[in-house]
């Protein structure tokens, strides 16, 4: 049985399309996040009218089964979940065992790294977080960029690249939907608690869509050209 033919000239010009914009979004995401990361710094510590206006608001809309339902989604955000996570990403992601283990692999070294790099970053802008009297749930360190949120996006999309990997395409976009919304809902949930201004949770998401679109632009310059060739059945 012959192999699938090769991609013509408009299927090439229409992924050097989409790698580009790709490119584009991740410099954008980058740019946005060093702005911001600027003026946050700039202030010393001190927060921003629309940040105290939200963080005021969140402090005066707090019913008691509001904070238990902010409570439970925040500490999906952290510890020991999304490691496991992007675990399971790269093992959703393999096509085969050894591939499963070197991804899986691959995408746990991918979130630590990220990480490694907010700490430093952490230490860098040096804004400390929301006086402690207006805290729904406890916090630690320093507050830009929000790690909650940073982490559930990173997660978020590296599962959400898995899916598109290995479940049918209505699947992957519904599946994709969901995680992205939980991503939202846990880098909210530190702005309703009172443990994080808006910008520091605006700072980590555009921190991790960065991340998220270099690892899109460079994947597909990592693997080799040319369609995957087709096993015919009955072969080993």
């Amino acid at each position: 049985m012959p192999g699938p033919a090769a991609p013509g000239p408009g299927a090439r010009a229409t992924v050097a399309v989409r790698w580009r914009a790709r490119l584009w979004i991740t410099v954008l995401c980058a740019a946005l996040f060093v702005l911001l990361a600027v003026l946050v710094g700039a202030r010393h510590g001190l927060p921003y009218a629309l940040d105290q206006r939200l963080h005021l608001w969140s402090l005066h809309h707090r019913p008691a089964v509001a904070v238990a339902l902010a409570r439970g989604i925040t500490a999906t955000g952290t510890g020991a979940l999304p490691y496991l996570c992007a675990i399971t990403a790269g093992l959703i992601a393999g096509r085969d065992a050894r591939a499963r283990l070197l991804t899986a692999l691959a995408a746990l070294g991918f979130l630590v790294l990220a990480q490694a790099v907010r700490y430093g970053l952490l230490q860098l802008v040096g804004r400390p977080r929301p006086p402690s009297g207006d805290w729904a749930t406890t916090a630690s360190g320093l507050s830009f960029p929000s790690g909650h949120a940073t982490t559930s996006l990173l997660v978020a999309g590296m599962l959400a690249w898995a899916l598109t990997r290995a479940a049918p395409a209505h699947g992957a976009r519904s599946g994709s939907v969901l995680l992205f919304c939980w991503a939202v809902a846990v880098g909210l949930s530190r702005i309703y608690l009172g443990v994080h201004w808006p910008s520091d949770v605006l700072g980590g998401w555009l921190y991790a869509l960065t991340w998220l679109g270099a690892a899109a632009v460079l994947l597909p310059r990592l693997r080799p050209p040319g369609p995957r060739p087709r096993r015919r059945p009955g072969a080993p």
